[in-house]
């Protein structure tokens, strides 16, 4: 009997109790209903212990199949037991073998590229300490230009100092000026002397800071050095506005006076050039009058002044330079051009005397010949005297025809 059977029977008697109860509750109430009630709870226990019975006899016999059943399943277990072992025991020495020849292979695969990249990585290594010792050296190196830098900008501080104190006085100003200017036409032309002078004093007796001796029809060309600062500081350095345009105004009344003044001293007609250069030994000042105050620039060139810095200046003797060398290397031209036609007359000469001498030294060469012609017969005739024996007489030796000295 199976479980579901079970629980029909059980619920079964359920029912028959139910009814049981049901039906004595209908006693009661009801006499006429006594036996009825009291054959059927006697057919009800009669079918429940029936039913009591057969469960009895089909619980053994569930009991008994269910004993066989759980033999016949543990059996079985132990049975797929031992060959899921035996399955296990070999798939575990498959995998095992497997997992090995792939742990082998995956270990030379790693071991290999490990080498690799410790390869790689030693030469990244020593690439890197090879930069990094370039790096380090150059940044030894730079440090020590850093210092070398930092002790000359210690010394520069020192002479600007110097400088600023030499600049507060207008007379050291003007020697400051003029040995800047005689540096610059030293550097291009050395020694005074032959292309320019310093001091140069002209007729009236007045004395400009240098002189460019220039060819014609330009002649002697003045250089006067000019450094107006004071103003030039008042408008950069003036607290209010109007002071710096008082300094501006008395900046460019400075600079009109000084071109004036070398206008009217330093040409001078029949004497110097037509023109004059004034030099400033500040870059800042000529940059200041270029930018903004193109007013003295017009007045300057009407005035046939040219204003100059050290670097304009620069270049402008470097093209004087230019200039002198070209003229004088075509002065040395026509010279040589001269010297060359002379000495193709003394070739020409030469030529003459040489053929000359050619046609006295064949005559003399055919005379030597014939002397040497002389000289070896006259040498063959003594050997033979000298081979004459002693006790030959005088009349034996014959002198006849063998000793012609012709």
């Amino acid at each position: 009997m199976t479980t579901i059977q079970l629980i029909i029977v059980l619920v079964f008697q359920i029912a028959v109790i139910g009814l049981i109860v049901f039906f004595r509750k209908m006693d009661r109430s009801e006499k006429d209903g006594d036996r009825s009630a009291q054959d059927l709870s006697n057919l009800i226990q009669n079918q429940g212990q029936g039913l009591s019975d057969t469960l009895i006899r089909n619980n053994d016999q569930l009991s008994k199949n269910f004993g066989e059943l759980r033999e016949g399943v543990l059996e079985r277990l132990l049975e797929s037991k031992a060959a899921m072992n035996k399955d296990l025991y070999e798939f575990k020495d498959l995998l095992t073998k497997d997992l090995e020849v792939k742990f082998d292979k995956l270990n030379g695969t790693i071991q290999e590229k490990m080498d690799r990249i410790n390869n790689k990585v030693q030469e990244n290594l020593n690439e890197g300490f090879k930069k990094t010792n370039e790096t380090f050296t150059g940044i030894i190196q730079r440090l020590a230009k850093i210092d070398e830098a930092q002790k000359k900008i210690e010394s520069l501080s020192t002479n600007v100092i110097s400088l600023q104190d030499v600049l507060t006085d207008k007379k050291s100003r003007g020697i400051f000026g003029e040995v800047q200017l005689n540096n610059l036409l030293q550097s291009v032309f050395g020694e005074p002397g032959k292309y320019y002078h310093i001091q140069h004093k002209v007729k009236d007796g007045r004395l400009a800071d240098a002189a460019l001796t220039l060819p014609d029809p330009i002649g002697l060309l003045c250089v006067d050095s000019k450094f107006p600062l004071e103003n030039f500081k008042r408008m950069f350095e003036g607290h209010t506005e109007e002071e710096k345009k008082l300094a501006r105004r008395e900046f460019v009344k400075n600079l009109k006076k000084h071109i004036d003044d070398i206008s009217s001293k330093y040409i001078i007609p029949n004497e110097t050039a037509d023109q004059a250069i004034m030099f400033l030994p500040a870059e800042a000042i000529f940059a200041e009058i270029h930018a903004y105050h193109p007013d003295i620039v017009e007045y300057s060139q009407q005035k046939r002044v040219w204003i100059a810095s050290p670097t304009t200046f620069m270049a402008t003797l470097t093209t004087v330079q230019s200039v002198i060398m070209n003229m004088e290397r075509s002065k040395y031209m026509s010279i040589l051009h001269r010297e060359i036609n002379k000495l193709g007359d003394e070739f020409a000469r030469y030529e003459t005397r040489w053929n000359d001498l050619s046609k006295h030294l064949g005559t003399v060469t055919k005379d030597v010949d014939k002397i040497n012609v002389t000289t070896t017969k006259i040498t063959k005739q003594f050997q033979k005297i000298m081979e004459v024996e002693v006790e030959q007489t005088p009349e034996s030796i014959d002198f006849s025809g063998q000793g012609s000295l012709n």
